[in-house]
């Protein structure tokens, strides 16, 4: 009986010992320079936004946020990278949806799990714009659709990956205008953009943060904004939905997630500094100039937030079509 009673006590001290390193530990973070995951290339959308929020975080706790680009396979190569690395808090993935929620219903196998992941904070949400090249003999989405039609197999469209909402932005439009136009992926804006400039793909389905100063510059031309509303940073490009296909609404959030069993402490901290950067004048300004929507919220609203996205997601890419392996 004494041993016993002597092994529980033991084994209560160890306990304590422990929640309080890790306690200790929480409140300590960051004492080393912590690494951002980004699953796209340098230049993405995901990316600016992500150096922007470790610039931000490295000025409010005095030390290095550093960026680390892992693109490749749908977010696949990035997102695997952080589910795999000590949940210590030293490291973090810029998610999204491809990640968090469209991988799970394009693939047989994932290399990772979805789920594996504490959800810290959605950061924005951008709006993908349809882009075409100049040279193309129409100027509007209902011309690019009729010359498509007269035209089955001609036309190509570029996405930042197979799996993307890029992607599947593009599918449904074929689906919905019931068009044949041809999928080519890339890695990200910095090969897609130079593709679609150079004749080599007709149309992309950009970020606004990216492909709008193209648009601006005369350089490209928008034929329709992915999402239900105008946006704000360009009133007057109309929207695909208004233009004849009720309910297109598609647009890739962008959201600061861990590895499972990160300290709740270090999470909570982590929340509360994000949300207070995106509450900051300069920060929201910086954001809105590169077309981003700042969003914000507790932990609870970002789970809410995929929770209700992977119904509509699975919806989506059924309607799309679109499998992969």
């Amino acid at each position: 009986m004494r041993s016993t009673a002597i092994r529980s006590l033991l084994a209560v001290a160890m306990l304590a010992a422990s929640s309080l390193a890790l306690a200790q530990g929480a409140r300590d973070w960051p004492s080393q320079p912590v690494r951002i995951v980004v699953p796209f290339q340098a230049g993405s959308a995901t990316d600016l936004i992500s150096r922007q929020i470790g610039l931000g975080l490295g000025k409010e706790y005095g030390q290095t946020f550093v960026v680390e680009n892992r693109p490749g396979a749908a977010a696949m190569i990035g997102s695997e990278a952080a589910a795999r690395a000590p949940a210590d808090g030293y490291t973090l993935l810029m998610s999204g949806p491809a990640s968090m929620v469209t991988n799970r219903f394009l693939y047989k196998k994932l290399s990772y799990d979805p789920d594996a992941f504490e959800k810290v904070a959605v950061v924005a949400v951008t709006p993908n714009i349809l882009l075409s090249n100049p040279s193309l003999p129409f100027k509007t989405l209902p011309e690019m659709v009729a010359y498509a039609k007269a035209n089955p197999g001609k036309l190509t469209y570029a996405s930042f990956g197979a799996g993307t909402t890029s992607h599947i932005a593009g599918e449904m439009l074929k689906a919905a205008a019931g068009i044949d136009i041809v999928h080519v992926p890339y890695k990200g804006a910095g090969e897609a953009i130079p593709a679609l400039l150079s004749g080599q793909v007709s149309m992309y389905f950009d970020t606004i943060m990216t492909g709008l100063p193209y648009v601006k510059a005369g350089k490209l031309r928008a034929l329709g904004m992915s999402t239900a509303k105008r946006s704000p940073n360009a009133p007057e490009i109309p929207t695909i939905a208004e233009q004849g296909y009720a309910g297109f609404d598609i647009a890739p959030w962008y959201g600061i997630v861990a590895p499972k069993g990160t300290p709740a402490d270090v999470v909570s901290k982590l929340n509360v500094s994000i949300n207070k950067l995106l509450k900051a004048p300069e920060f929201r300004e910086r954001l809105a100039a590169t077309g981003a929507e700042p969003r914000g919220g507790s932990v609870g609203d970002f789970s809410a937030m995929v929770s209700a996205e992977i119904p509509r997601t699975e919806k989506l890419v059924k309607q799309s079509g679109v499998t992969l392996q």
